[in-house]
């Protein structure tokens, strides 16, 4: 499932609107930490390994999409 993801920084929440997910970070936005952070949030939200989260785009930026890869889709 892909959703649009809208990141903010230095906060800590994640929120889900229909495909829209919001989400706090507390990592600052330079050599990919907050990215790495934000796939572990993710992960742990919708109950999958990190492994299964990827960004698709936005790696640069505060909107990204994200697609989560369920157990389900793999089988």
């Amino acid at each position: 499932m892909r959703y649009q993801v809208e990141v903010e920084f230095h906060k800590d929440y994640v929120r889900v609107e229909g495909d829209k997910i919001f989400v706090g970070l507390k990592s600052r936005p330079e050599r990919g930490e907050a990215n790495v952070e934000l796939i572990k949030k993710l992960a742990k939200y919708f109950g999958v390994r990190s492994s299964q989260v990827k960004i698709v785009s936005g790696w640069k930026s505060r909107t990204k999409i994200v697609e989560i890869e369920s157990i389900e889709e793999k089988a």
